[in-house]
């Protein structure tokens, strides 16, 4: 057994749901049926995670924007860590309708969040009333959880990284409308036909999610490397041209 698949299997990659709540067109990816639950054939988990690090390299290589989501309450840590560590955005309370097709307008309300930023750093609070402290102090909280992991998303992402379709069926919508592309972690209840390139795994344990947002942010990572190696070469170049 490869390092990989061990590692997978140890993380409990390979258990889906039970088999009453499959849906039928994840049946290319179940490997069997055991105690009433259906297990994901690793060996599928193996070419959909490849083919994701893959591109996400690529991606990240070009200076692409690729936008983390996952707001259940097993995947939230993972995401905004993960997320973080590769220097990308994520989204891991809420997704906000509009998003993505309403751009403009999110754009529009981060401005309010530095806004309430500031009254909340500086002398300003002080200038209101206890009432107006408590409901800026509320109103803060509120939009801090929403938008504080998209508030370096400058423009709209080139791609969408989502922990379970079926829960961020917004997101997913919004990405196909604009035609940004979605690399999901998919269980057997999932529609694979919605994302474009699928990684069949338990989208419910911690630890599996856990160990998938972490080899997709390594590949993030390997791609923003290999763009600071290939600059250096570059001005390398320049330099030598000019001399």
């Amino acid at each position: 057994m490869s390092a990989l698949v061990q590692e997978l299997v140890e993380a409990g990659v390979h258990y889906g749901h039970r088999a009453s709540r499959w849906n039928p067109k994840m049946r290319p990816y179940i490997y069997a049926r055991k105690n009433l639950i259906h297990i994901i054939d690793v060996r599928e988990t193996v070419r959909g995670l490849l083919r994701a690090k893959k591109y996400l390299t690529q991606l990240s290589s070009q200076g692409s924007l690729i936008l983390f989501v996952g707001t259940k309450r097993q995947a939230a840590d993972a995401v905004e860590r993960e997320a973080t560590r590769c220097g990308m955005p994520f989204v891991n309370d809420r997704w906000l309708g509009g998003t993505l097709t309403n751009f403009r307008t999110i754009r529009s309300r981060l401005g309010r969040l530095e806004e309430l930023e500031d009254v909340k750093n500086t002398d300003k609070i002080n200038t209101y009333s206890k009432k107006a402290q408590s409901a800026l102090t509320r109103e803060y909280r509120k939009m801090f959880r929403n938008l504080n992991g998209i508030r370096t998303m400058n423009r709209l992402p080139e791609c969408l990284i989502i922990v379970d379709p079926k829960k961020e069926k917004n997101a997913v919508s919004e990405a196909q409308k604009l035609g940004v592309a979605t690399v999901a972690l998919i269980d057997t209840d999932c529609d694979p036909d919605l994302v474009d390139l699928p990684i069949p795994g338990n989208d419910d344990s911690m630890r599996s999610i856990e160990l998938i947002m972490k080899m997709l942010s390594d590949a993030v990572l390997a791609g923003k490397s290999h763009a600071a190696v290939e600059s250096q070469h570059a001005a390398k170049d320049a330099e030598v041209a000019m001399a």
